[in-house]
């Protein structure tokens, strides 16, 4: 298991990735469209954060953990409460959500 990329929801993407890019130097990875959200990559070296585009009032954070086989999560994680998933997503990751301490969002994610 290693890390894959840290996630924030934001109200204004094209704002967000604009930021990032001036400020911090991140380059665009790609973009996903994913249950009726835009989801964009951004990365520098092997740090990636992914911008999920939220027009809600509640906004949430998560941390990704990449793993060689999705089954792995779900054996460490079965007493925790799952909160979504698993997805495939239209590039062939999957992924699968679940809540840590503290209403921390945990993802695990095959790619």
């Amino acid at each position: 298991m290693r890390f894959h990329h840290y996630g924030l929801e934001v109200d204004n993407l094209e704002e967000s990735v604009a930021f990032y890019k001036k400020h911090l130097g991140l380059q665009e990875e790609c973009r996903i469209f994913f249950m009726g959200e835009i989801i964009v990559f951004l990365t520098a070296g092997d740090f990636r954060l992914e911008l999920i585009s939220n027009q809600h009032e509640e906004k949430n954070a998560h941390l990704c953990f990449e793993v060689n086989d999705l089954s792995e999560a779900l054996e460490l994680f079965n007493s925790h409460q799952k909160i979504e998933g698993p997805y495939k997503l239209e590039n062939g990751w999957e992924t699968i959500f679940y809540e840590g301490p503290n209403n921390t969002v945990i993802e695990f994610l095959q790619v």
